[in-house]
C-alpha cells in the first residue's frame, strides 16, 4: 500500500526531519507552481520520471530553472540507450503517484528501489528544498540535509551530479 501524503508527512516528523507544508491549489507544471505558491522561499523543484531502453528509471530532481537536455545527461545518471518520460501507469506502479505530484518524497513507495534518485549538486547548496508531499496540492520545504536524510531512510543513496554540465550544448552561436 503506497504512502499517503499525510502519511510522509508523519514519516518526517517520526523520523527528525524537519518540514513545513504549504497547502495551494492543485499544480501540474512549474508555471503553475510558480503562479500559485506565494512566498514560501527556497528552491523550487521540477522533477521528471524517466525511463532509458532497458528498462531503468530516473527521478531528476533540479532547479525549476535549470534547463535539462535528455540526450547529454543520459550518459551522467548511466542510463542505458536514449532516454523519455515514463508513463502515467509505470509512476503509479512505483511510486504511487499521478502525475503533476512528481517528487523526491514518492521514493517512499518505491520499495524495490527500481528508481534510480538523481539530484542537481546544486540542490544540496540550497537553504531550502521545496518538494510535493504526494501531491500536487501541498508543498513541503526540507533542509538540503533533510533531503538527503530522508533518502537515507528511505534507503535510496542519490546520484548528485552537476546537472549545468549535463545540460544544453554551450550556445556557440551566441556573441
Amino acid at each position: 500500500m503506497a504512502f499517503t501524503s499525510d502519511q510522509v508527512l508523519a514519516f518526517l516528523e517520526e523520523n527528525g526531519i524537519v518540514a513545513r507544508t504549504s497547502q495551494h491549489a492543485p499544480v501540474f507544471t512549474v508555471a503553475e507552481s510558480q503562479a500559485l505558491r506565494g512566498e514560501i522561499p527556497g528552491v523550487h523543484t521540477k522533477n521528471l520520471f524517466l525511463r532509458d531502453a532497458k528498462r531503468g528509471y530516473f527521478l531528476v530532481v533540479a532547479d525549476e530553472a535549470r534547463k535539462i537536455d535528455l540526450k547529454r545527461m543520459r550518459k551522467a545518471i548511466g542510463a542505458r540507450g536514449s532516454l523519455s518520460f515514463g508513463s502515467p501507469a509505470e509512476l503509479q506502479a512505483l511510486l504511487g503517484i499521478q502525475p503533476g505530484a512528481v517528487s523526491l518524497l514518492a521514493c517512499i513507495n518505491d520499495k524495490g528501489n527500481g528508481v534510480r534518485v538523481v539530484l542537481d549538486q546544486s540542490l544540496l547548496s540550497a537553504n531550502l528544498v521545496n518538494c510535493h508531499p504526494l501531491t500536487n496540492e501541498r508543498t513541503t520545504s526540507l533542509t538540503s540535509a533533510d533531503v538527503l536524510m530522508f533518502l537515507n531512510k528511505i534507503g535510496h543513496e542519490p546520484l548528485c551530479i552537476d546537472l549545468a554540465e549535463a545540460g544544453p550544448a554551450a550556445e556557440a552561436s551566441e556573441p
